[in-house]
Parts: C-alpha cells; sequence; structure tokens
C-alpha cells in the first residue's frame, strides 16, 4: 500500500511538521509512505501531475485556512482521474466541521484533532490490522455515503512524537518548523488554542539533543511553533540557556509573552549573540477593556518595559502584532494601540486583521458583537458594530505602508526625518497611504527605486521640509540598503570622478582594502550625522564609501575628508 502525504504551503520556503510527523510516527508500519510539498502559488495541474505520477493507493492533505481552496480542488480532479484513490484529511481546517466538510467535498476520511494516533490506526485498519468502526477521532463515509461518528480521542503523550527531520532531507534554504510543547495557557478567543485545555512539554534533553541534530545540519531558521513558548519560565529559561552557548549560525524563532519575563530572563536574553533569537510577541491591542473581552490575560506596562528592555539590547529581532477588528476596538482605539506599539520600537509591527477560524470561541459571539465576517477562507472580519467595513479598508492600506516601509528596515532615516512633523506615528502612515491611494501605486507594481522617489513627491505635496536635505537622507538610505554602484536620476551625484580617484587610493593606503573595484563613493551637502543616528563619523562634506558582496569591502565605510 502506497500512502502520498500532502503538505500545499503558503510559501516555498516553508516545510510542513505535520506529515512528517505522520510518517514517522508510523514508520515501523509495512506501507509506503512518500511526502510531497508544494506551494500555494504552484500550478494547480503540475502539482496534480506531480501527485499521480506516485501512483497513490491513498493521499492525505494536510488543511489549513491558506490552502483549503486548492485541497478541495485537487481532491475533485483526482477523483475524477482514479475515483479508487482514497482521500483523507487532516489539520485545523477540517476538524471543527468534520461532517459537514465530508458531506460537501469528495473524499473518505477526516482526521480530527491531533493526527498522529488517528493516523496510525488508520494504517492498521487499511493493513487488515484492525476493524475502521473503532478508531478514535476518524470521521468516514461508509458504502451507502452515510458520515459515522468517531469516538473522542485523548490528547497524545508527545514525548512519543519521533523526530521528524531526517538527514535525507533536503533543508536547503528552507524556515524549519519545531514544536518544543502543545496547547496554551491563556484561552484568547480569537485563537483554536483555547479549545484545548493545559500544556503539555516534550522533554527537554531530548528537545536539546534535537535541536543540535538542526544546528549541525546548518539550518538558517528554526522557527518553534509553540503557542506561548514561555509558558513554563524555567523550561524557556533552560532552552535558551542552552541555545545561546551555542557555536551556531542558526537563528530560532519563538512565540513568547513579553509580559511573563523576568528579571532573569532578560538577563539571560540581552547576553544571548546577535541574530541568535527573533522573537514574536501577541500585543494585539492596548485598550484594557478589549483585552477582557477576548479573554486575553496580559500586563501592558511589563510589556512594554521588556520589550525596551530587549531593544535596547539591540541583539533579538522583535515582530510585535496587533489585531484590527476586535470587539469594541474603534478606530481611534486602534490608533491608539498602534502609537503605543510603535513607541515600544519594535523591528517589525504587524497589523493583523480578526480572523473567525472554524471552532473559535469568538465565533460563537458573532452576533453579541454584529461580526461580520467573509464566509471564505481566512474568514476575516468585514465589520463589526464598532468598526465599520470603509475604516478596515484604511487599516489595510496603513498595513501595506507599515510593512513596506517600517518593516523593511530599508527606510530608517527617512521615517525618522519625516515622522516627526506629524502628530504620531499613525498619522504619518495614514497620510503616505492616502497619497498612495491617490496617486494610484496600490493599483499597479512599482519598482524598488521608486518606493524611494515617492518621498520626495510625499515631501513636496503634503509637508514641505527640505527638499535637499531629505533627498541626501533618502540617498543614505538607498545606499545603505540596495547592493548598486549608482543612484537613481532623482538624486543628485555629489563627487567628481577626481574626487572618486582621490578617495579610492586612501581606501587602499590608510585602511588596507586590497581593491576598489565595485565600491561605490558618494559625497553629502549636509552634516549627514545630524540624521543618521550614530553609525556616522564625519562631518561636513562627508563620503558614504559602499562596498557590494563581490569585493573585500564587507561593510560600509565612512570617512571623513
Amino acid at each position: 500500500m502506497k500512502v502520498v502525504l500532502i503538505a500545499l504551503n503558503a510559501k516555498y520556503v516553508h516545510t510542513n511538521l505535520a506529515v512528517r510527523y505522520l510518517k514517522h510516527f508510523t514508520q515501523d508500519l509495512d506501507y509506503q509512505c512518500t511526502i510531497k510539498e508544494f506551494s500555494i502559488n504552484d500550478r494547480l495541474e503540475n502539482i496534480l501531475e506531480n501527485i499521480l505520477k506516485e501512483k497513490p493507493d491513498v493521499i492525505g492533505f494536510s488543511c489549513y485556512i491558506w490552502n483549503i481552496d486548492m485541497v478541495e480542488k485537487l481532491s475533485r480532479l483526482i477523483k475524477r482521474v482514479n475515483e479508487n484513490i482514497e482521500i483523507l484529511y487532516g489539520g485545523p481546517e477540517v476538524s471543527y466541521d468534520s461532517k459537514e466538510f465530508l458531506q460537501s467535498n469528495e473524499g473518505d476520511y477526516v482526521i480530527e484533532g491531533e493526527g498522529e494516533e488517528t493516523f496510525r490506526e488508520f494504517l492498521q485498519y487499511k493493513l487488515g490490522q484492525r476493524v475502521l468502526e473503532g478508531i478514535r477521532g476518524l470521521w468516514y463515509k461508509d458504502s451507502k455515503g452515510q458520515i459515522n461518528t468517531p469516538l473522542h480521542r485523548n490528547l497524545i503523550d508527545i514525548n512519543q512524537l519521533i523526530f521528524p527531520y531526517r538527514d535525507e532531507d533536503n533543508f536547503k534554504n528552507k524556515i524549519i518548523y519545531y514544536e518544543a510543547s502543545r496547547g496554551c495557557p491563556f484561552r484568547c478567543k480569537y485563537c483554536l488554542s483555547s479549545t484545548i485545555d493545559g500544556v503539555r512539554f516534550r522533554d527537554i534533553e531530548v528537545v536539546k539533543s534535537e535541536l543540535s541534530i538542526l544546528m549541525k545540519r546548518e539550518i538558517s531558521l528554526v522557527k518553534f511553533v509553540d503557542r506561548t513558548f514561555n509558558a513554563n519560565r524555567g523550561y524557556a529559561r533552560e532552552i535558551w540557556n542552552f541555545l545561546k552557548e551555542q557555536d551556531t549560525d542558526t537563528c530560532f524563532h519563538f512565540e513568547i509573552s513579553a509580559d511573563l519575563l523576568t528579571d532573569e530572563d532578560i538577563e539571560i536574553l540581552v547576553s544571548a549573540p546577535k541574530g541568535r533569537f527573533q522573537f514574536e510577541i501577541g500585543v494585539q491591542t492596548t485598550n484594557e477593556k478589549v483585552i477582557r473581552n477576548i479573554d486575553r490575560t496580559m500586563n501592558l506596562e511589563k510589556l512594554a518595559d521588556n520589550v525596551k528592555k530587549l531593544k535596547a539590547a539591540d541583539n533579538i529581532k522583535l515582530h510585535l502584532d496587533l489585531i484590527a477588528g476586535l470587539p469594541e476596538e474603534d478606530f481611534n482605539s486602534f490608533k491608539k494601540s498602534f502609537n503605543e506599539v510603535y513607541s515600544m520600537g519594535p523591528h517589525e509591527i504587524q497589523l493583523g486583521f480578526l480572523k473567525l477560524l472554524k471552532g473559535s470561541l469568538m465565533r460563537e459571539e458573532e452576533e453579541k458583537w454584529e461580526m461580520v465576517y467573509s464566509p471564505y477562507p481566512p474568514y476575516e472580519i468585514l465589520k463589526n458594530k464598532d468598526i465599520s467595513y470603509e475604516e478596515l479598508l484604511v487599516l489595510k492600506k496603513i498595513e501595506e505602508m507599515v510593512d513596506k516601509y517600517y518593516n523593511s528596515g530599508n527606510f530608517h532615516n527617512i521615517l525618522n526625518y519625516l515622522i516627526p512633523d506629524f502628530e504620531t506615528a499613525f498619522d504619518f502612515f495614514h497620510k503616505l497611504s492616502e497619497f498612495f491611494d491617490s496617486e494610484g501605486y496600490f493599483d499597479r507594481n512599482i519598482s524598488g527605486v521608486e518606493y524611494y522617489r515617492i518621498f520626495i513627491d510625499f515631501n513636496e505635496k503634503f509637508i514641505r521640509k527640505d527638499s535637499a536635505v531629505l533627498k541626501d537622507i533618502i540617498k543614505y538610505d538607498y545606499l545603505s540598503s540596495n547592493k548598486k554602484n549608482w543612484i537613481p536620476d532623482f538624486l543628485d551625484r555629489k563627487i567628481s570622478k577626481e574626487e572618486e580617484k582621490k578617495i579610492k587610493q586612501i581606501l587602499i593606503d590608510k585602511y588596507n582594502i586590497t581593491t576598489t573595484k565595485g565600491v561605490y563613493i558618494e559625497g553629502y551637502d549636509i552634516d549627514i550625522d545630524r540624521f543618521v543616528g550614530d553609525n556616522a563619523i564625519f562631518k561636513r562634506k562627508c563620503y558614504l564609501v559602499y562596498g557590494n558582496e563581490k569585493t573585500p569591502v564587507k561593510t560600509i565605510y565612512f570617512l571623513g575628508i
């Protein structure tokens, strides 16, 4: 018997942890299992061809909000080509309406909830080792097309799970997902973790040994899928201590509750090598009333204090989340939440939008809060009694501006120059989004260079600050984040060929640079260090020397001439 487990990931760089758990949890059984991973951006026809050429007896789909439409289409096509292939579904998108899903879709089985033990028993049934009727957690259609309801399955002992990443797998340029615990101590109504009681932790020595394997394989990024990694402070602290002492370039990503961090945690974290950790911190809102509405527990003052301490250490990338559309958070309240999060100084701010997921407690309160949401995945909020559809559209445009200009980190000094002219950071991004809208930029693709030029037009129309100063700051940010040996024509070249030749000779004579091939030198008329923070060390007429990745120059050099 051959089973093909299918993962349709949101992006090519992603990997699917669930299908690997299933394969390795059943590796002792007498069957053939193949994992096929695709991206939802791949052509449907190509995916179908690649699946069917495996000639499977059973196909298993890992189902989520981002791929369920493609899963349903593929299932219909598979059954049209070969109706004898059985289709098994699992994952959060089919676990909370399993009966309805089987009734309205092609396919034969649905695994409800955690899948490892149910999948194993399903395979034993297919191998003639047990009867179908006794499998807990498995919905199936009988010969008459009737849907059979399974008995409930208890949660698995996660220490039974088998390390799912094997030597034969090629993970170059991939993000690896890893799990040290399941469950969450909090019961936020918008989250599916609120439907499961308790948190289960894997043996910490096993976790350390498995992480060591990933580090030896030189994985670039390991993302922990634990819902609140530091729910158990001692457990998290021991893993952080272990990881920060390793000689590795692997970066580890954690979702944490920043208000749970203690002084001891902070001391450990700020001493970690730069780039070893990155944190995703769910703030969601700073409105205390809204926090209570969603059954969230959070000490905002402690959270802000800890975020600022971590930011000051400048060794951990900090990503903070907000959610628009929460009950009783209107437009002005969300604006206040954004500005308070912005003041914490994270490296990234994500403006998310409430999704009323199947099985979430928030769905049960849609009438209470007059919530209207899309009936299609990802079930995103359209409006509620406190915020209109039109206001959410405004926030979506602001979200694009924040993501492009703030989160990218490529426009840091430009933003620092322009934002103080607005009452708040939110007002700046709001006005910038209106400018984008009025100029039609949201309706077409624009080049990377044009994202810089836009600031010149935006300044002339709304702010009217010194254009020459702004252009030099734009030039500084552009050269700092683009590996090019030229500047666009809307910026002014401030150095002659003779001056450039003289400076390159200085680089060779005084700075031990063996070659200036590929080095770009640019001049400024302004006292640039007034505008670009603490990194500049020059005054008045000054030069940015930029080396691209093909030369021995690995950093940006600043010379006072």
